[in-house]
């Protein structure tokens, strides 16, 4: 399958993947939720190409995850805002903190903390069920056929 192609799956992973899965459009979005809205901003905290950096942030408008809002004229000048649609990525992103975290954060321990504003603590990521609250596992999970199934479960 080419990269193209995973816009037009029935997967609901392929098709995201077709917006968010480049390596530079997460770190794109990484950086918006830790503050950065300008076009500069991104391109000196990831040291990528203008070019690059252009056609991700014009595909993630494009899709309706950023926009582009106009904060200086002559020359006009651009910051990006989350959409609705963006701020979702929020949990995406606070999973992969915690895998990199786990993972990959050496010795000294994560590079970042979270906190709670609403209590105040230091806290780490969970997901959970949205009808009983309770953390979700893998070995909590079953898949079963939605309306929209195309028939591509694997059979156990």
């Amino acid at each position: 399958m080419k990269w193209h192609e995973l816009a037009e799956q029935e997967c609901s992973v392929a098709r995201s993947l077709a917006v968010i899965g480049d390596r530079w459009t997460l770190m794109i979005v990484r950086d918006m939720f830790l503050g950065a809205s300008r076009f500069e901003e991104f391109h000196r905290s990831l040291g990528i190409s203008r070019t690059i950096l252009s056609e991700r942030l014009q595909l993630l408008e494009k899709e309706g995850v950023v926009r582009r809002i106009a904060y200086q004229e002559n020359p006009t000048r651009y910051k990006y805002r989350f959409t609705a649609k963006g701020l979702d990525l929020h949990a995406v992103m606070m999973m992969i903190v915690k895998w990199g975290d786990t993972y990959y954060s050496g010795e000294k321990g994560p590079p970042v903390e979270y906190h709670h504003k609403s209590c105040g603590q230091t806290f780490t990521p969970v997901l959970a069920c949205s009808e009983c609250g309770e953390a979700v596992t893998p070995f909590e999970t079953e898949v079963r056929a939605g309306a929209n199934y195309p028939g591509l479960l694997p059979t156990r």
